[in-house]
């Protein structure tokens, strides 16, 4: 099977590039893929700089070049309006092959508002999607969204996942959560806007002395600018309890990482959220969950039981959360545990990759029974 493989790839590091990566992984171990990287060079959403407009147009060149003669076309979509134009740009580049072409939605929001509008991009969007091969989202919120344009036994539900050497044993869970003098918490995800980075670190704050003691929480992620980066570094610095490690970590220190936190943090409302893979990191490696209320989050989150839920952009929120977790230290060893178990019958990157393939496969066989 030929593809073409449009779609970004790390770096820089975010969870559509990670998943896009996974599923290359092991598209290249069975079939012949041709490869058109999205990725740009900033965090920063929207940014049409003169560098970005040249990789756009880069990739339309190749794009316009490789799409003959491929048995499939896969595209990860962008959500914001200035990505779904660059998206429409493909799918004319792709208008006679349409037929083959299928789309991946890691997000949500964003193409949710194009879709469910009635405006001109929504017409556009439909006009281009109603002649697809299909559409593959995380989970059901996305489903609802590509009703409008697609039938939906052409709508595919492949939810996200864990890399394989996260999932710790039960021992590994044991051993962290033998001492919880002080809780550990963790927030890896990119700094930016709407994370509730920010919000958590304000949270912190508010706490009393003795309640300070008993947490510690580290940051990981890239900022959007450096601006940001200095005022929030400059925040933290008075507190011996908060650190940013850096803005990337992966492989064995991720893992360590992950293995040393006994709850991960990300009360998010970023508008193009998905379903965020750092989560069900969390889960594959023992570790309880807040979290916020928010896109494609509650179809893979449940307060009390992966966790403790938060509002969206709640300080005081957050500040009770944290109240919670050196309140109720019994229960942080079971959710962990629980997390582990659904993940990994779940949230693995062989389900990820086996139903993907699945789909494209069973879609070439249809095609040459009819």
């Amino acid at each position: 099977m030929k593809i073409l493989f449009i779609a970004p790839i790390p770096p820089p590091i975010n969870g559509q590039s990670k998943a896009s990566l996974v599923l290359l992984e092991a598209l290249n171990s069975k079939h012949q893929v041709d490869v058109v990287n999205l990725s740009k060079s900033t965090l920063k959403n929207g940014a049409l700089s003169v560098t970005r407009i040249s990789e756009i147009l880069s990739n339309i060149r190749r794009i316009y070049g490789k799409q003959n003669n491929q048995d499939i076309i896969y595209i990860s979509l962008a959500e914001s309006f200035a990505g779904n134009i660059r998206d429409i740009v493909f799918y004319c580049l792709s208008r006679k092959n349409l037929s083959r072409t299928f789309i991946h939605m890691l997000g949500g929001a964003g193409m949710k508002e194009i879709l469910g509008g009635t405006g001109i991009m929504q017409k556009i969007n439909a006009h281009f999607m109603k002649k697809m091969a299909g559409v593959i989202v995380e989970g059901p919120v996305n489903f609802e969204t590509f009703k409008t344009v697609f039938p939906e036994d052409r709508i595919h539900i492949v939810p996200n996942f864990a890399e394989d050497f996260l999932f710790v044993s039960e021992r590994e869970i044991n051993d962290k959560f033998d001492n919880l003098s002080v809780i550990n918490v963790l927030y890896l995800s990119n700094l930016i806007p709407g994370k509730g980075y920010d919000e958590l670190a304000d949270a912190f704050i508010l706490l009393e002395l003795d309640e300070k003691t008993q947490l510690n929480i580290t940051f990981v992620g890239g900022f959007e600018n450096v601006e940001s980066e200095r005022a929030f570094l400059n925040k933290i610095k008075p507190l011996p309890q908060l650190k940013y490690l850096g803005k990337f970590i992966d492989g064995q220190q991720k893992r360590e990482l992950y293995c040393e936190s006994h709850v991960f943090c990300l009360p998010t409302y970023y508008p193009f959220e998905g379903q965020p893979i750092s989560i069900l990191e969390a889960y594959a490696t023992g570790c309880a969950v807040i979290t916020s209320d928010h896109s494609g989050i509650p179809f893979i989150f449940k307060d009390q039981q992966n966790g403790f839920l938060v509002e969206k952009k709640s300080i005081i929120s957050l500040k009770k959360a944290l109240l919670k977790l050196i309140s109720r230290k019994d229960d942080l060893k079971r959710i962990a545990k629980f997390n582990r178990i659904e993940s990994f019958k779940k949230y693995r990157t062989e389900i990820f990759q086996n139903t993907i393939i699945e789909i494209f496969e069973d879609f070439i066989v249809e095609g040459k029974n009819k």
